[in-house]
């Protein structure tokens, strides 16, 4: 029996998949297409935005430059802001609704903890490049990856879950379905699924245009809806205003496209062939809950919306990233999780993704046609160009700026961690490599060295002086990089010993650290069996 069986080898399930395997699980990914690349995940069609919060994901994992190669990105750009002494400005931001906006609008100074790092920025992508990488990564850890399996049966018991796919059976302790906006997972285990419906019928596409010149490069908004244009040759999107009433099951024709294309632009132009082609909606859903008993969901199988901002992709690394440490705690035979760990994935997690789905539907309702919309446009544009317009925009498309409510009142605690940096280089990024929780001791006596060994195993404890602490004399990172507690005074290992006891389960009997009676206790917070929710 596996501890734990992805259905869906995509980016997400095979993230997810080397987040299993860091923590000690056998893990076993079924995947229904037979086939390790598509057409449709290489680039224009595959195309997708890295956030800078999915390239920290990858940099902690040491995955960064792979990815970056993979991509065909510009390595140096990307990772320039490493050898900085202070933290850059933002040198890219994405659009909202179409609308561009410069970086240089950001409000740095409302962006706060931020520390140099070799993923500060985001960059451009395709499914195929990350879902290769992933997938080598997955193998070297000794993950199972079958092709051709659709998963067709799910049952459970309070021990295991069988699964079927592919005319086998197979038996685990859990199931994540991993397996898209269409997951089958999610209807067999009976999750509820509730949102909005669509508004447009989307197209992307690779074409032959007899007159290109007719289409401006860019995303253009138009009377009738929007379509796009890229710098790669042929690479066409569109969205159709229809009230998403295209029916999708039907083959996507060059008479079709030439349609829907000629009434959005107004004008004649003429596609002569069309060599790919896909179609999608805004329809945004969200399962009510991501788990149900030994069955739990990521990516676009616990959440749809439209790709404007592209965040489908980052979404769903940012819940690999939260569930993998905790599933692997809960799922292997030798776990030490702590009561309640896996519920706090959905309660940090669902309110992330419920802000998405709100900022997709935002922008699609920004550019609905209508009498109405050039006026609701051009008072959108305007606040979005402010400084603090941008800056909003900036905070929430790069993945960086979460907060979990963790419950303390310790401002960083919750988010990201910045990537603190030893006199000696070693970064916070190579010490999260392993997928363990680590402390960060810059006290100077190693105040937390003693306490951290009742976790040995589990924490990693590292002390030095730092080149920029920010103020902080220690802090516990989670293994998904959240900081976990923080203090800024002489460490308290009371508080600090109730946090590492909250996310790492109890310390084994008899090697419980002494505790040190005097200490503050602001950044203790609530007790270790209190999971508060999420605040994004």
């Amino acid at each position: 029996m596996r501890d734990v069986v992805i259905a869906g080898g995509g980016p997400v399930g095979l993230f997810l998949a080397t987040e299993l395997a860091l923590g000690g699980c056998s893990v076993l990914v079924l995947e229904r297409d037979e086939e390790v690349t598509s057409p449709y995940k290489t680039l224009p069609l595959g195309l997708r935005g890295l956030s800078a919060g999915s390239a920290e994901a990858f940099y902690r994992r040491g995955l960064l430059e792979a990815v970056i190669n993979a991509s065909g990105a510009d390595a140096d750009k990307v990772g320039a802001a490493a050898d900085a002494i202070e933290a850059p400005a933002p040198r890219d931001v994405s659009h909202f609704a179409g609308m561009g906006l410069d970086a240089a609008d950001i409000d740095v100074s409302a962006l706060p903890f931020r520390l140099p790092s070799p993923a500060m920025e985001g960059f451009m992508t395709s499914l195929e490049a990350v879902g290769t990488v992933m997938a080598e990564r997955a193998t070297a850890l000794g993950v199972d990856i079958v092709r051709g399996a659709p998963v067709t049966a799910v049952t459970q018991d309070d021990q295991s879950i069988t699964v079927t796919a592919g005319g086998q059976e197979y038996q685990a302790r859990y199931l994540v379905g991993c397996d898209g906006g269409r997951s089958t997972v999610r209807g067999l285990a009976g999750f509820d699924f509730v949102g909005t419906d669509p508004l447009f019928t989307g197209y992307v596409a690779r074409v032959t245009f007899a007159d290109p010149q007719q289409l401006p490069l860019g995303f253009n908004l138009t009377p009738n809806g929007m379509y796009l244009r890229t710098p790669f040759e042929g690479h066409l999107g569109m969205m159709d205003f229809d009230g998403g009433t295209f029916d999708r099951s039907k083959p996507l024709t060059r008479e079709h496209l030439q349609e829907v294309l000629r009434r959005i632009t107004d004008t004649d132009v003429t596609l002569t062939d069309v060599h790919l082609a896909s179609s999608f909606t805004d329809r945004a859903m969200q399962v009510t809950t991501y788990r149900k008993g030994r069955v739990l969901l990521a990516g676009d199988a616990a959440h749809i919306h439209s790709p404007l901002g592209g965040q489908g992709l980052n979404l769903g690394i940012g819940d690999a990233a939260n569930l993998g440490w905790k599933l692997a705690a809960t799922a292997t035979a030798h776990g030490n999780a702590p009561e309640g760990l896996l519920d706090t994935y959905t309660r940090e997690r669902h309110p992330v993704g419920a802000a998405t789905l709100d900022w997709s539907r935002a922008q699609v309702a920004t550019m609905a046609p209508g009498p109405n919309a050039p006026a609701l446009r051009q008072l959108v544009h305007e606040l979005v160009s402010t400084t603090d317009g941008t800056t909003l925009a900036y905070r929430k498309t790069t993945g960086l700026f979460n907060r979990y409510d963790l419950g303390s009142a310790q401002p960083l605690v919750g988010c990201t961690a910045p990537d603190f940096c030893f006199e000696d280089g070693t970064r916070l990024g190579d010490l999260l490599r392993q997928g363990r929780g680590v402390v960060l001791d810059f006290s100077g006596d190693h105040a937390l060295r003693h306490a951290t060994k009742s976790w040995e195993g589990r924490i990693q404890y590292a002390a030095g002086t730092a080149r920029n602490d920010l103020g902080f004399s220690a802090l516990l990172i989670r293994p998904d990089g959240v900081v976990a507690w923080a203090d800024d005074h002489a460490p308290d290992r009371e508080a600090f010993q109730q946090a590492a006891t909250r996310w790492f389960g109890p310390a084994p009997a008899g090697q419980t650290a002494a505790r040190n009676r005097g200490g503050s206790r602001r950044c203790g917070g609530p007790s270790p069996s209190s999971y508060p929710g999420t605040r994004p």
